[in-house]
């Protein structure tokens, strides 16, 4: 009677079994690890919302499980470091900034022949931001997904008191003053409004012979959040190692370490390092202080930190350098890593994450989708986001500006990036902190620093 009973008992758990669906079956499948904490997701509310992605994939299909690890950002880049270093490394990383993905260099593998293979269509992003991911050397190291284009922000108000027109919506557009005369829309016109917009405590601007620069009280545009890699990027492209390891400083940006010193110290419509701390532009967040006119800043700004702004404001686009249009980008992507023991399972998974999941993972982070399908459905939900409610806010102006990336990007990686970075700190703050500092005179002795930083070995 015993053995009936657990014959009849092994069949009802037999049954029972068979009529399981395939995706609780994990030990069918082939395991594909998902690691988050380089950019955002790593915060707790998301990573719920994360979870549920990974559930619905592996609901859909039977051969992969998809595996979250969330590592919280202040610790990923070391455990990143160490699962690699194990041999234990996960199949894909994401989102991550450029920054993220620079530093670990070697590490990411190039999508190209999985992209080939697969016939992936590329043709709903920009070919701009698609070649943003084309690094010398290593490849397609990623594909769009969301990205943080900047811009320059216009206190409108500022300009309506000063009696003078805003800046252009559109690229190509010239500037027009207020005689109706067309100026083309670069660095120079940027000047010359700047200056106008910068007043002192007497209400005298900075084309005054009674202007006092002891005493602003208003500026008229700055780069806002942002190291000196940033504020040169809007000059062109660059960085301070080429692509064979040498340091360097591109031409034009010493050419705009020039423009930034005078517009500091000479023409004073630049926040120096003493008025960027001060009350007067809010201890650092300056455009939400009021009191500057134009910020180049990102799109993420609109959302994070700018909600004590009492001014009316809109957008305008980045003016042109020598004739050449370079709208800085932060941008978000994932990557598979070149030790994955499973590469085509791992596309197939960054596939459904930027593709089908697109959207809602850039809601989910906050971030513009660089699908051009999403876009529309982005700006309709960002105009009904509180923030913006009742503004007539050119949205076409960020969209726009993806057209324009920097490519090198101004976060890309540098050998020893730590003392790198502070060693073009040291040269940035004695820029913006001494009015008498030499540029050209130090500018040999900042190579050769860079340089033997590049040449330690770490």
């Amino acid at each position: 009677m015993r053995r009936i009973k657990f014959l009849t008992l092994l069949l009802v758990v037999v049954l029972c079994m068979s009529a399981l669906p395939k995706w609780t079956r994990a030990a069918d499948r082939v395991q594909v690890r998902w690691f988050v904490g380089l950019g955002a997701g790593s915060d707790e509310p998301t990573i719920p919302k994360q979870q549920a992605i990974v559930d619905e994939f592996n609901k859909s299909q039977d051969k992969i499980e998809l595996v979250m690890e969330t590592v919280v950002n202040a610790k990923a880049y070391d455990q990143l470091n160490t699962e690699i270093a194990a041999d234990n490394a996960p199949d894909i990383v994401g989102p991550m900034g450029v920054r993220g993905r620079a530093s670990f260099p070697g590490a990411w593998m190039d999508l190209s022949d999985l992209i080939k293979e697969n016939k992936y269509d590329l043709s709903d992003f920009d070919p701009a931001l698609v070649n943003f991911y084309k690094i010398q050397g290593e490849g397609q190291l990623g594909i769009p997904f969301a990205v943080y284009p900047s811009f320059i922000y216009v206190n409108t108000d500022l300009f309506d008191e000063a009696g003078l027109p805003y800046p252009p919506q559109k690229f190509g557009e010239p500037y027009k003053d207020k005689d109706g005369k067309e100026h083309e829309w670069n660095m120079d016109t940027l000047r010359d409004l700047a200056m106008q917009l910068t007043l002192d405590e007497n209400g005298n601007d900075a084309t005054s012979k009674d202007f006092d620069p002891e005493k602003i009280t208003q500026f008229g545009f700055g780069t806002q959040f942002a190291d000196i890699r940033a504020k040169l990027a809007i000059f062109g492209a660059g960085n301070f190692v080429d692509d064979k390891g040498k340091a360097q400083v591109p031409e034009i940006w010493v050419e705009g370490m020039h423009w930034l010193q005078d517009a500091m110290w000479k023409d004073h419509f630049y926040p120096t390092a003493a008025y960027s701390g001060s009350d007067i532009l809010n201890k650092g967040n300056w455009f939400e202080s009021g009191h500057i006119a134009m910020s180049h800043v990102h799109l993420w700004y609109a959302t994070c930190c700018m909600a004590g702004l009492q001014a009316k404001w809109n957008l305008a686009v980045v003016p042109s350098y020598k004739g050449v249009t370079t709208a800085k980008l932060h941008a978000d992507t994932f990557g598979i890593l070149k030790n994955s023991k499973h590469p085509k399972e791992a596309f197939e998974v960054l596939t459904y994450l930027l593709g089908e999941q697109a959207g809602t993972l850039a809601e989910i982070y906050c971030g513009m989708p660089a699908r051009l399908s999403l876009q529309k459905d982005y700006f309709a939900h960002l105009s009904e986001n509180e923030l913006f409610k009742g503004k007539d806010i050119n949205w076409q102006v960020v969209a726009d500006s993806l057209k324009y990336p920097d490519n090198p990007n101004h976060e890309e990686g540098m050998p020893n990036f730590l003392e790198a970075s502070a060693r073009y700190g040291k040269f940035s703050e004695l820029l913006e902190g001494d009015p008498t500092f030499d540029i050209d005179a130090n500018l040999k002795g900042f190579i050769a620093d860079m340089q033997a930083i590049f040449d330690t070995k770490k």
